[in-house]
């Protein structure tokens, strides 16, 4: 914390800054190009989303990546028509997160401010694939980040010793 002109202390802005974004890994597959399948597609949409986050190459860098793997299915049969995986990334800076915050803040605000990009990309993808633009949902990253730590605390009981 920062000291006004009374010797108060006074909280520090939370600061970030996207200093890049990339594709990290991409694989579209148009399986339905490859096997006809007959009568009326209806295609179902599978989204799965990881994140993962650590620590850059300098102070107060951070690389968040999210991962997609999308699925789409012909409703009644299974058939598989596309898949899609995409890890998509982003470089920033932050500043000023106290570090009970960081975690967090890289799980949730990050990959929220990379998302319209992600969502860019796989309708674009998609489109040129052959298939109707798939223009992804709003995804809620503080539901996605406990879903993830409750996920993860469960394994680690799991993976006690039992007494």
């Amino acid at each position: 914390m920062a000291e006004n002109e009374n010797g108060a202390a006074t909280p520090q802005i939370p600061q970030m800054k996207i200093l890049g974004q990339f594709i990290k890994d991409m694989s579209f597959e148009n399986i339905l190009s490859r096997k006809a399948i007959n009568g009326q597609v209806q295609p179902d949409i599978q989204v799965q989303v990881a994140l993962d986050g650590r620590k850059g190459g300098t102070e107060n860098q951070y690389e968040v990546i999210s991962k997609f793997n999308i699925t789409s299915k012909n409703k009644g049969s299974d058939d598989v028509l596309f898949v899609l995986e995409l890890e998509y990334g982003g470089l920033f800076q932050i500043e000023n997160i106290a570090d009970e915050q960081l975690h967090p803040f890289l799980m949730i605000e990050c990959p929220r401010m990379i998302f319209p990009f992600v969502r860019r990309i796989v309708s674009d993808v998609t489109r040129d694939g052959g298939f109707p633009p798939l223009n992804l949902d709003n995804i809620d990253f503080v539901a996605l980040y406990r879903q993830q730590l409750e996920q993860r605390q469960q394994e680690q009981a799991a993976q006690a010793p039992a007494n």
